[in-house]
């Protein structure tokens, strides 16, 4: 763990309880003087801290001092994602925490199960261990849309990820993708992107939604 997130990172002084003081005083097995990094995941600072007290109960964290430190992708990825079975989500989001994608929008296509619904409080516990794994220093933005209608009326610049004789290519100047769940995409979907704003991978085997994404993420940022 290359820090530990905390929500209010940033305060002249910091109390942990619970599973954070169990990591810090059982796992870690910190003492006082001992220095934490900490982030809030907000803003790109790295808070350091140092351990005050800690006792059988709490850890008691003042601040020492803070620097700017960026780790992120090199550009900018945001994926549109017809929404299927959230434990199929969670399996791969760490995977897509760490290569820096920057927002996903879970969409219900036409296609999607209505009867998915999605456990953000569970995806964002997700998010953040990832993140003190990987060192990543801004959360993750995860929103819903209820239709790829409105979803393109709030981002007109998206790819659709489908059958094409156009490649996918990370020279491509590409920020927003769009990618269907099991089944793909209906003619109505289809129909509301140009040809030339339908791209597809260069293999002959069916991708399940979840595999095509970790391979658009790694093609666009790593």
């Amino acid at each position: 763990m290359l820090y530990l997130y905390h929500k209010e990172a940033g305060a002249s002084t910091l109390t942990l309880t619970g599973d954070d003081h169990r990591y810090i005083f059982k796992v870690r097995r910190h003492k006082a003087e001992d220095t934490l990094r900490l982030r809030n995941l907000e803003d790109s600072y790295l808070y350091i801290y140092e351990v005050v007290s800690i006792d059988k109960r709490s850890v008691l964290l003042s601040l020492v001092s803070k620097e700017i430190l960026e780790v992120k992708a090199p550009r900018p990825l945001h994926i549109g994602w017809c929404v299927i079975d959230p434990k199929s989500i969670e399996k791969v989001l760490p995977s897509l925490n760490e290569m820096g994608v920057e927002k996903i929008t879970f969409i219900y296509c036409k296609r999607s199960q209505k009867s998915f619904k999605l456990d953000f409080k569970r995806l964002e516990k997700i998010l953040i261990n990832s993140s003190q794994q990987s060192g990543r220093s801004v959360m993750m933005q995860l929103t819903m849309a209820e239709s790829l209608e409105s979803f393109l009326h709030q981002n007109p610049q998206s790819i659709m990820l489908n059958f094409s004789k156009n490649r996918f290519s990370a020279n491509l100047n590409i920020d927003t993708v769009v990618i269907g769940c099991e089944g793909g995409f209906d003619d109505e979907e289809r129909a509301l992107f140009s040809d030339e704003k339908v791209i597809g991978l260069d293999t002959p085997l069916i991708l399940k939604s979840e595999s095509a994404v970790c391979a658009v993420a790694a093609k666009l940022l790593t």
